[in-house]
């Protein structure tokens, strides 16, 4: 008896496992190709709708990475759609690939916020989602890419952005956003320096959006990926504090706005 309940235990416990599923989903931004993924806990949703979060990646494109965050959502009981910035197919092997991918959009915001707009809009139309309970996230790159969706005045109820740019061509496209917005960034980010982040602050004041910024101390760019190392004099490193706290810090926030 001891043996099979043992038996049971554990395809009870894989059996909840299995209940996240991540479909590949294809979609377009005019003539070009993207593949993100959908990443849904049916054990959460109990054959309803949710609330969705539209997860933007970091400069390595579609991985593991954003994945892992999109099923942390999932499992939390959002429908969590992997937006694809660069195109199917196109997934950076090295820092030097990633930093030419980037650079591209980071230089063209109108094509940035394209993309966006097609992750937003692949989500919108998903059979488990609420339509008007729509957020987004997203990291380094991904975090300038969600604040792009804000921007270009998207009907979406919030935007995370995990150490991510905090710079924009036209500050006076605040002005558009509906969304709420917390920014999660590092005390001592070189690659996001005081003066930028002073310009966002005086961006959001001006157009009197409904904002919150935390800054990490001792962190810098790219604190909640591992992958990253922890030799701070790098500029990339990784800080499990500021990776536990800015994880409590946006699940309150996303559970706040998609009441």
């Amino acid at each position: 008896m001891k043996h099979l309940y043992l038996v049971v235990t554990l395809l009870f416990s894989l059996s909840s496992l299995a209940k996240v599923s991540v479909e590949k989903v294809e979609y377009k931004d005019g003539e070009t190709t993207l593949e993100g993924l959908l990443v849904v806990d049916s054990a959460k949703l109990k054959n309803k709708k949710g609330p969705g979060v539209v997860v933007f990646h970091d400069w390595k494109g579609v991985g593991p990475y954003v994945q892992m965050r999109a099923e942390q959502l999932a499992e939390m009981g959002y429908v969590a759609f992997v937006a694809d910035v660069y195109g199917k197919g196109v997934r950076p092997k090295d820092n030097k690939e990633a930093g030419a991918q980037a650079g591209k959009y980071k230089g063209d915001r109108s094509l940035m916020r394209s993309r966006v707009k097609a992750a937003y809009d692949e989500l919108a139309k998903s059979k488990y989602v609420v339509s008007d309970k729509i957020s987004a996230t997203g990291y380094c790159f991904g975090g300038t890419a969600a604040l792009e969706g804000a921007r270009m005045g998207l009907p979406l109820k919030g935007v995370v952005s995990f150490h991510g740019g905090l710079s924009s061509d036209n500050p006076e496209d605040a002005k558009k956003i509906k969304a709420k917005v917390l920014v999660l960034h590092g005390a001592i980010d070189p690659n996001v320096p005081p003066d930028e982040v002073e310009q966002f602050q005086k961006e959001m004041n001006d157009a009197k959006v409904d904002y919150q910024l935390t800054a990490y101390a001792n962190a810098v760019h790219s604190f909640t990926h591992k992958e990253a190392g922890n030799d701070i004099s790098k500029g990339a490193a990784y800080n499990e504090l500021a990776d536990k706290r800015s994880f409590v810090a946006a699940k309150n926030f996303l559970e706040e706005v998609s009441k």
